[in-house]
């Protein structure tokens, strides 16, 4: 991949609001730019971009949600932020379906939609601000809080997503910073050719469902030089019944909270072809993640980790097939992971390891080469219905467990830091 470029100018917009400490005035809620942006991305050429820019002092925009068109791309300028609106109504898909908590799903409108709408984009250096924790207008709950309670009420917060592209092929995040959202970042499914390279998404580790990236029956996608702090997966890789998942590349990231490096847990559609190097993970709850259940499990192959450090993470790696949180009422789609080989990957601190294979016929197949822990006595590892490869790389550890297979053998790594320097400070 080469870095995306911003495309040139077919419409710059002036800012008419001013942000106070990342906030608008309370005066400035109704004052919608959803008009003006939406007609200057119907009227853009393919090839060109809309561009929001600061003026003489005001720097912000107020919108509801936007629908972006083939080849155009939303630049958000240097130093503008991109407020959503607060008023659930205006993010309806059906009257009074957004903002609330119900058993139905899928009620909200993202905030910037993508729909069969190729070679499109979104574009920094400004930021767009999804306002989770501000209470809705009239009302004396935040998205995030609805999120919470529904969890409570094993029910669905109808919350919207951030970014939501679908069936829109060569998709590009470039250079953007994007906060606070009410529910995913950003999402990708059904498509060919999605590219994020340099995107910060910084949220609240407390923000329920705030995942960062999620690609969903995709392929040729990659994502690149971005900072992910969330509050659930930092980047999942879905494949689900819109098909495979295929074809990824994760490089020269870096996460802090969150659940990590996942796929799943929809893997029925299969998932494979997928390369993850030089990432860092920062004290997060989970880090190398793969994870289904019987309904909605499937084969999961050809993955290799490479090139990470870890450390500070509850569960540094979870090869979990009996995933509870999303558990249907199928119970015939068995989850399979093989072929999973981890290179050169170091984990620094304490946690738990999870090798879970479902059954004796549906095994985990895993690779470990170059894999060290530090310190190996602070890493209870718990494995069942394993295959698991030890080198040519050092390993100092040795796996065990119901049904585990073993081949190969522990030795010392030897001294020194691996990951010396590797772990950054949060992009501001």
């Amino acid at each position: 991949m080469t870095e995306p470029v911003v495309p040139p100018a077919c419409a710059t917009l002036d800012a008419q609001l001013t942000s106070h400490g990342g906030a608008l005035d309370e005066a400035d809620e109704t004052k919608l730019d959803t008009a003006r942006i939406q007609q200057a991305v119907d009227r853009c050429p393919a090839g060109h971009a809309v561009i929001l820019q600061s003026n003489d002092g005001r720097n912000a925009f107020l919108t509801a949600p936007l629908s972006l068109r083939s080849g155009v791309t939303l630049v958000v300028g240097a130093g503008v932020t991109l407020f959503a609106s607060r008023d659930p109504r205006l993010y309806d898909k059906q009257p009074g379906s957004c903002g609330l908590i119900d058993h139905r799903g899928r009620g909200c409108n993202a905030l910037i939609q993508v729909e069969s709408a190729p070679n499109a984009g979104v574009m920094g250096p400004g930021t767009i601000d999804g306002r989770g924790g501000s209470n809705l207008l009239g009302q004396s709950v935040s998205w995030w809080q609805l999120a919470r309670q529904a969890q409570v009420e094993n029910a669905n917060q109808e919350c919207p997503q951030l970014i939501r592209a679908i069936g829109s092929d060569n998709f590009t995040l470039y250079n953007v910073t994007i906060v606070n959202s009410p529910n995913f970042h950003v999402y990708y499914g059904r498509g060919n050719g999605f590219t994020a390279w340099g995107v910060i998404i910084n949220t609240p580790a407390t923000a329920r469902n705030s995942d960062g990236i999620d690609p969903s029956s995709s392929t040729n996608v990659t994502i690149t030089h971005c900072f992910i702090h969330a509050g659930d997966d930092d980047v999942a890789i879905k494949a689900g019944s819109d098909g495979p998942a295929t074809h990824m590349t994760i490089a020269h990231n870096h996460f802090y909270s969150g659940h990590g490096m996942s796929i799943g847990s929809e893997t029925n559609g299969g998932a494979s072809a997928i390369r993850v190097s030089d990432l860092t993970i920062d004290g997060a709850d989970n880090g190398l993640r793969i994870k289904s259940n019987a309904s909605r499990g499937g084969l999961v192959e050809d993955v290799e980790y490479s090139d990470v450090c870890i450390r500070d993470t509850k569960l540094p790696i979870f090869m979990d097939t009996h995933y509870t949180a999303s558990v249907g009422p199928d119970t015939n789609k068995i989850p399979m992971f093989r072929g999973i080989v981890m290179r050169d990957v170091h984990i620094e601190g304490k946690g738990n390891i999870t090798l879970d294979g479902f059954d004796a016929e549906h095994r985990l197949g895993l690779t470990f080469d170059g894999v060290t822990l530090d310190p190996v006595v602070n890493f209870p590892i718990e494995a069942a219905h394993a295959d698991i490869t030890l080198g040519p790389g050092a390993v100092n550890f040795m796996p065990g467990g119901d049904d585990v297979h073993v081949s190969g053998r522990a030795q010392d790594a030897g001294g020194g830091s691996a990951c010396k320097d590797k772990f950054v400070p949060m992009a501001k």
